[in-house]
């Protein structure tokens, strides 16, 4: 587990000294604390609305979690994968805090399929939103090359989504049953629908914190940008080589904020702050982790 703390001090050490560590450091002491005080209402609001829809996609696999209760374990979960490397600790330990009320498997069900969701709305936005910048005359105002590049971002990420989730599904003896289990959580009986509604929900509250970091920091995306290059960042989060995405999300927005006009600086700070302003929003979770808690056995 330590070997993937290097990573990231690797990849934010290179960034100092090629995305101009000084500047972004000033444009970090600098950032407007009104629209990092509104970045943070929307992760904490995206927090509850992931938590609804943990406690919606239980509700249809047999699995009753109180919604007070659904939001305190999603904080807990939060802050665990916001401070141990490979970001799904706190999934796991989300599934069997709560393996209680269902048993274990549904809950690991529960919790997989969640997430999976969460990540069938990204790739659907980066699908949609990047053919759009691509093919519309003057899309994002790319060069060839720069078009190109982007591109290239788009297959990697949709490389990284889908070998993410088929990674998760082989590990799992019951792989099979889980698409069943999918189909009855996120498409049934109009599942589809409700979880639609919530996860664009989710999305747009991710994109418009990390939309208004970087308008803290200095810098203003346009609608192209937040649609496309954002989740692109994001995205970079997936890596489990890394602790919460420190590292890998500031090399990607370095990378990607000259594609809207801005500097490799800006992107840096922009990275930074979001980063922070997730942490801040997990912290929540510590009087989850030392709150009493009372251990419902099935009837």
């Amino acid at each position: 587990m330590l070997f993937r703390l290097v990573p990231p001090v690797i990849i934010i050490g290179l960034l100092w000294s090629l995305a101009d560590g000084p500047r972004a450091l000033a444009l970090l002491a600098g950032a407007d604390w009104r629209y990092l005080a509104l970045a943070f209402l929307a992760v904490n609001l995206q927090t509850i609305a992931s938590a609804w829809r943990w406690h919606r996609v239980a509700a249809r696999l047999g699995q009753a979690i109180a919604p007070s209760r659904a939001i305190a374990e999603y904080y807990l979960s939060q802050l665990v994968n916001q401070s141990l490397p490979g970001g799904v600790l706190g999934d796991a330990a989300r599934a069997v805090r709560a393996r209680h009320e269902a048993g274990l498997g549904i809950a690991a069900k529960s919790v997989v399929i969640e997430r999976l969701a969460g990540q069938i709305a990204m790739f659907g936005l980066l699908a949609v939103a990047g053919t759009w910048a691509i093919w519309t005359p003057g899309g994002l105002a790319l060069s060839m090359d720069k078009a190109q590049l982007l591109v290239v971002a788009l297959v990697i990420c949709t490389v990284l989504l889908v070998v993410a989730s088929l990674l998760r599904l082989v590990r799992k003896k019951w792989s099979l049953r889980l698409g069943r289990s999918i189909r009855i959580a996120l498409v049934n009986d109009g599942a589809w629908i409700e979880q639609t509604g919530l996860s664009g929900l989710i999305l747009a509250l991710n994109l418009a914190s990390f939309s208004l970091c970087a308008l803290a920091t200095g810098t203003s995306l346009n609608a192209e940008a937040i649609l496309v290059l954002v989740p692109l960042i994001l995205c970079a989060m997936l890596v489990p080589a890394t602790v919460a995405g420190w590292g890998f999300r500031e090399g990607a927005a370095a990378g990607l904020f000259p594609l809207a006009g801005a500097s490799a600086a800006a992107g840096f700070a922009a990275s930074l702050a979001f980063g922070l302003v997730i942490l801040a929003a997990s912290l929540p979770g510590l009087f989850v982790l030392f709150r009493p808690r009372k251990i419902r056995r099935p009837s």
